[in-house]
C-alpha cells in the first residue's frame, strides 16, 4: 500500500466518523470536524502540499490551529468554520501537489518520447 493511499484511507476514515457524529449540534464540541480536518491537511503534507502548494498549507495550518484554540475556548461554531476552511486550504494544497507531479511526470514521459523519436529518425 503506498503512501498516498495510506493518507486517503485516513482521510476516508475520519470523514466516516466525522459522518458518523455529523448530526450533533452547535452546542456540543466540534472535535470531529477539527480531526477530519487534521486528517486532511496530514494527508495534504503527505502528498507534498508543503513542498508544491505552501500558501495553501500555511493557511490550512494557520485555521486548523485556530479551530483547536476555538475548541478551548468553547466556541463550537467558530471551530467547525475554521475546521471546515481548514480542510478546503488542505484540498486545495493536495490538489495543487497532485497536479504539480503529474504535470512534472508528463514532462518526463513527454522528453522520452522526443529521444525515441530523434533515435528512430537516426536509425532510417
Amino acid at each position: 500500500m503506498n503512501l498516498n493511499t495510506r493518507h486517503g484511507l485516513a482521510l476516508l476514515s475520519a470523514v466516516a466518523l466525522a459522518l458518523t457524529v455529523g448530526c450533533t449540534s452547535l452546542k456540543t464540541p466540534a472535535t470531529a470536524d477539527v480531526a477530519v480536518s487534521k486528517a486532511a491537511v496530514d494527508s495534504a503534507a503527505g502528498a507534498g502540499g508543503a513542498q508544491y502548494a505552501p500558501l495553501e498549507m500555511n493557511a490550512a495550518r494557520e485555521k486548523l490551529a485556530l479551530a483547536n484554540k476555538a475548541m478551548l475556548a468553547k466556541d463550537y461554531k467558530e471551530a467547525r468554520e475554521l475546521a471546515n476552511q481548514a480542510q478546503a486550504d488542505a484540498k486545495l494544497a493536495q490538489s495543487k501537489a497532485s497536479s504539480v507531479k503529474a504535470q512534472a511526470a508528463a514532462d518526463v514521459l513527454q522528453e522520452d518520447i522526443r529521444v525515441l523519436r530523434e533515435e528512430l529518425d537516426r536509425a532510417k
